[in-house]
């Protein structure tokens, strides 16, 4: 699919512009007005149809944006997990000296030991996951038997690094240590979240192409064209590989919702819409005249006679500009200046 250039209001009025310049001027030098008048007229039809302000990106299909996820227990690897591993909440992401490092689902890290009678936003987040679990309230008790079912000391206190937060389920996208490294500060893994998604990038002059929940039509390595919906999109620093300042681009995450491709990772097009003008009159740019008094108009051709109309112009795309005025409908001729 080939990008499309999107025509501006400001651009269409510059190419209008000078289309009217031959128009005022006449014919060119040295031209015979005899010949020109034999010479048929290019013309054009109004048409009604929608127009859309649609713009083509690259987009990378996988599994989306990596985090790293930081160990802080001290010891030795002695269970690590495999790179496409899809870990839940309450499961083990890896063991140090033989005992688990579990996962919850939150986004408040896990900063003090917790347990029982303690109160604060930290405790309502790791309460929610020993009730979404099973285990019931936040109690001594609950805590003891979680701790029990993972092999942990049943002694009804949760020390730092032995829960790590994330936010739902995850998908190990790398391992950085191997079984028998020391265990310490530093990076465990790196992961993803288990869904596919796309991930494009834009200037960000393109912003207004980029509207949450809005679909967009991806078109996969195949051919194929399945529905997107924009998920989420944020700013990102992208450095220049020659010494220049950074720039700035627009990071968006399109979501494929339950669509299944056969990719795991691949290159697509992705196409999106910033606005659409349903069942609108529409003339090809060319056609477009600038009027000496201002605003444009365009030549309408009824058999052997012209008359030049005024026009309202609206919304630009595909090399056509949206129009309204009076005595104006779908089917007529109008010129196309030469």
């Amino acid at each position: 699919m080939k990008r499309r250039t999107i025509l501006t209001g400001g651009i269409g009025a510059a190419a209008v512009a000078a289309a009217a310049v031959g128009l005022s001027i006449g014919l060119p030098t040295g031209e015979d007005p005899a010949q020109a008048e034999t010479k048929p007229q290019k013309t054009a039809k109004i048409t009604k149809q929608s127009l859309s302000d649609t713009e083509t990106k690259n987009g990378t299909l996988g599994y989306g944006t990596t985090t790293k996820l930081n160990n802080k227990v001290n010891g030795t690897y002695t269970a690590l997990p495999t790179a496409g591993s899809v870990i839940e909440r309450g499961q083990v992401l890896y063991k140090v000296d033989d005992l688990p490092v579990i996962a919850f689902c939150g986004t408040l890290p896990f900063y003090r030991p917790l347990s029982a009678g303690m109160e604060g936003n930290d405790v309502n987040q790791f309460a929610a996951n020993l009730k979404a679990l099973g285990y019931g309230s936040f109690s001594s008790y609950n805590i003891k038997r979680w701790q029990k079912k993972n092999g942990l000391s049943e002694n009804g206190v949760v020390e730092p690094g032995r829960v790590v937060y994330v936010p739902e389920a995850i998908r190990v996208d790398s391992v950085s240590p191997a079984v028998g490294d020391n265990a310490g500060p530093g990076e465990a893994l790196s992961y993803t979240g288990t869904k596919r998604v796309i991930i494009t990038e834009m200037e960000v002059n393109d912003s207004r192409l980029v509207k949450l929940k809005e679909k967009v039509k991806v078109t996969l390595p195949d051919g194929k064209t399945v529905d997107g919906t924009i998920d989420s999109s944020r700013i990102v620093v992208e450095n220049s590989q020659q010494g220049g300042d950074p720039t700035n681009k627009i990071e968006v995450t399109i979501g494929l919702g339950d669509t299944k491709v056969d990719y795991d990772q691949a290159t697509v097009k992705v196409a999106f819409t910033a606005s659409t003008r349903p069942n609108v009159l529409t003339v090809p740019v060319a056609a477009l005249l600038a009027l000496s008094e201002g605003g444009y108009g365009v030549e309408i051709i009824e058999g052997t006679s012209k008359r030049i109309v005024a026009v309202e112009t609206g919304l630009f795309a595909s090399g056509r500009v949206e129009i309204t005025g009076n005595g104006i409908s779908d089917g007529m001729t109008v010129g196309m200046p030469s």
